[in-house]
């Protein structure tokens, strides 16, 4: 049997609580479907009006009421959890983490990946963003974890236009990749799928990748089409608007006959 796994779409705003309570509503679909791992998206716990809003929201490592969500429903539920992201407290007292945590179905936290990227970009026609101002970039690493659904690589938003960051995630072995985003609506429009298709292809791994949809505090629109890719770069499901779940089944065996029999990973010469 196939694993099944979730990519949840929400729209998160500066209510953590309410955000909470979308992400467990969505957690909770996820998991009627039969899904044992459930992908949120980029901000899922916190959207405010203004960058350095996060900061008044930053929890410790380890504890929390976010924090405590997610171990406590992914215990509930018995479901997976890949958390990307929120907000976690670093030595700078400026600038915070932005920190993908996963969670297993016991409640237990295995992973943590911060945002390596970060979106210090003026979009033409679509506002002007400077992550760096109030995110601390990660360290350079290949965060990648087993789950039943396979070796998951984890990666956030605009890592997605760093493909070396994805070919690594292979290289360790991930056969997922995790793109937890919060995508502009403008740059979502032009890019998103054919990016993520690229990295599906490219990497021979499935994608599932989450979005933040519509419209936020402090005028931020994103652009939603959360989908699921195989390694051929087809899609398997797709939410394009509004709050929502996707899932799809991760079949291990086509993922292996399709690098067996076109062993494109191998025949990499440039290190």
């Amino acid at each position: 049997m196939s694993a099944r796994i979730a990519a949840v779409q929400m729209s998160s705003g500066a209510d953590v609580a309410a955000n909470l309570r979308a992400a467990q509503q969505g957690l909770e679909q996820a998991r009627a479907q039969g899904a044992a791992v459930a992908v949120l998206p980029e901000n899922f716990a916190f959207m405010g009006e203004h960058e350095h809003d996060k900061l008044g929201v930053a929890e410790s490592e380890g504890r929390g009421p976010v924090q405590d969500f997610l171990a406590a429903t992914a215990r509930r539920l018995g479901l997976w959890i890949v958390a990307g992201t929120m907000p976690l407290k670093t030595a700078d007292p400026q600038r915070v983490a932005a920190a993908c945590l996963v969670y297993s179905a016991a409640g237990q936290r295995v992973a943590r990946y911060d945002k390596m990227h970060l979106f210090d970009v003026d979009v033409p026609g679509g506002g002007h963003y400077r992550e760096s101002a109030t995110i601390e970039p990660g360290p350079l690493a290949y965060v990648v974890v087993d789950t039943p659904a396979g070796r998951v690589g984890l990666s956030v938003c605009y890592d997605l236009r760093f493909p070396e960051l994805f070919r690594g995630l292979a290289a360790q072995g991930a056969e997922v990749l995790a793109v937890p985003s919060a995508f502009t609506e403008r740059t979502g429009e032009a890019h998103w799928e054919p990016l993520l298709r690229a990295r599906a292809i490219e990497n021979q791994c499935y994608v599932v990748a989450p979005g933040q949809v519509g419209a936020h505090p402090g005028g931020r629109r994103t652009w939603g089409h959360s989908l699921i890719l195989d390694p051929w770069g087809r899609l398997l499901a797709q939410r394009e608007a509004g709050e929502g779940v996707i899932v799809a089944p991760l079949p291990r065996e086509p993922l292996l006959q399709l690098r067996k029999s076109f062993p494109v990973l191998t025949h990499r010469r440039i290190q």
